[in-house]
């Protein structure tokens, strides 16, 4: 069966964080710059193979210094370690809109196996005639087992910086068709 290719719509995707702030709220931030691909056997989803990145240096929190400050050695060392990485191993299908996407996570230089829970919103056409599939990721990850440790105590005893970070992704992928030419050759 031919191997069908799906990029991702980065304007109609986005990938979030969030972690505990004083262990009262939490601090979300995304990714401004990031790429991902997936690889199905004709259009069998069970078959997906994932590659995803994302660029350090376009990490926001909406605010500037804290930016600085997690791209720093600090936290995800930008200038050492330019990307995030995940590359699936496996897809276990649950029912029919949801599955468990397990895969190698590197931050850092450190590589970890992690499961994440995947939500099917659907495949359609588009009104330009293109084929589109759309998914929810989610998961959690302790930062300190990627390196991430920074840390730091309140005035009060309390802890600063949880070390849960959830993860929260909205991806639109649209089938890569072959161009005329290369379909001609």
């Amino acid at each position: 069966m031919a191997t069908t290719k799906w990029a991702i719509d980065p304007t109609h995707s986005e990938v979030q964080f969030k972690v505990k702030h004083l262990m009262i709220s939490k601090v979300t931030g995304h990714f401004q710059k990031f790429d991902a691909t997936v690889e199905t056997e004709g259009d069998d989803l069970s078959t997906a193979k994932v590659k995803f990145s994302a660029e350090i240096s376009s990490i926001s929190t909406n605010n500037e210094q804290r930016d600085g400050h997690l791209r720093s050695g600090d936290f995800f060392d930008a200038e050492n370690h330019p990307q995030l990485t995940f590359i699936s191993s496996k897809l276990e299908k649950i029912n029919a809109d949801n599955y468990k996407l397990s895969g190698i996570l590197t931050m850092r230089g450190v590589s970890k196996n992690i499961v994440l829970d995947v939500e099917y919103g659907g495949t359609i056409q588009d009104p330009w005639g293109n084929t589109r599939l759309g998914f929810t990721v989610s998961g959690k990850v302790n930062r300190k087992e990627f390196g991430v440790s920074f840390s730091m105590v309140s005035e009060t005893g309390g802890v600063v910086l949880g070390d849960e970070v959830s993860i929260h992704a909205q991806a639109e992928f649209v089938k890569v068709v072959k161009p005329v030419e290369a379909a001609l050759a």
